[in-house]
């Protein structure tokens, strides 16, 4: 199996070309001997399984068309689309992964996450991603109107767009502490995740070893991902 990753795709209808992006992308790779994961913030934002939105339906129509296809497709959830649920599962194919979830590539066991929990320094947003996670929060949330639902996601969009442009940038990267923390946790020397939009492959030394954490990049301008290939070779590679 070849496995891809892909991150921060950040769907909506209003970015019609990222989304064609991606469709071509599947197709091109809904083929034998590929595995797909997609680390989180899949959709820009996601309000529940009920948003039976004609944007929505044809996202959830390409996934299902290639995971019946054959092509293995594996979600994370994000912090825009915590909120997919079993239903969206059932419609798609896709199998969730938990936050943190170490697959073996070619040998190497590998740590894949959003990336959101690593940056311990943004202690704003981990205090709201706690109270989202809560199952009662979101029963809450969910219980809801679709109207509301949209307006109140529309407002958390806005604020954070204003959030991120104002702080320090340091606090929206990972902190090394953490990564180096959770990859001893597991007892990995390779990460991948996504979450910060700073594509780039980090190398450093982890308890004497050498380690490495392989950040993917957003679709905002182009798409982004990391092939790994059966010879043990990996490279993040432009999607136009």
């Amino acid at each position: 199996m070849i496995p891809i990753f892909i991150s921060d795709l950040h769907l909506e209808d209003a970015r019609p070309d990222i989304s064609e992006l991606f469709f071509k992308f599947l197709k091109n790779n809904t083929k034998s001997g590929r595995t797909l994961y997609i680390l989180g913030d899949f959709f820009e934002a996601w309000i529940g399984d009920d948003d039976f939105s004609p944007f929505n339906q044809s996202v959830i129509d390409a996934l299902y068309h290639a995971t019946s296809q054959g092509l293995p497709i594996y979600i994370m959830h994000g912090n825009r689309d915590f909120l997919l649920g079993k239903k969206f599962l059932r419609a798609t194919g896709c199998k969730l992964l938990p936050d943190e979830y170490v697959v073996e590539i070619n040998g190497t066991p590998t740590l894949l996450m959003h990336g959101d929990t690593l940056c311990t320094e943004d202690k704003k947003y981990l205090k709201f991603r706690k109270k989202a996670r809560n199952w009662f929060f979101q029963k809450l949330f969910l219980f809801k109107s679709l109207k509301s639902r949209q307006a109140i996601a529309a407002a958390y969009r806005e604020a954070s767009k204003k959030y991120t442009s104002t702080a320090p940038q340091h606090i929206m990267d990972v902190s090394q502490s953490e990564v180096e923390r959770v990859m001893r946790k597991h007892q990995v020397q390779h990460l991948i995740h996504g979450h910060t939009h700073r594509e780039a492959v980090h190398c450093f030394e982890l308890d004497g070893k050498p380690a490495t954490r392989t950040v993917l990049g957003p679709w905002h301008e182009r798409g982004s991902a990391l092939v790994c290939e059966e010879n043990g070779g990996q490279k993040l590679i432009s999607i136009e």
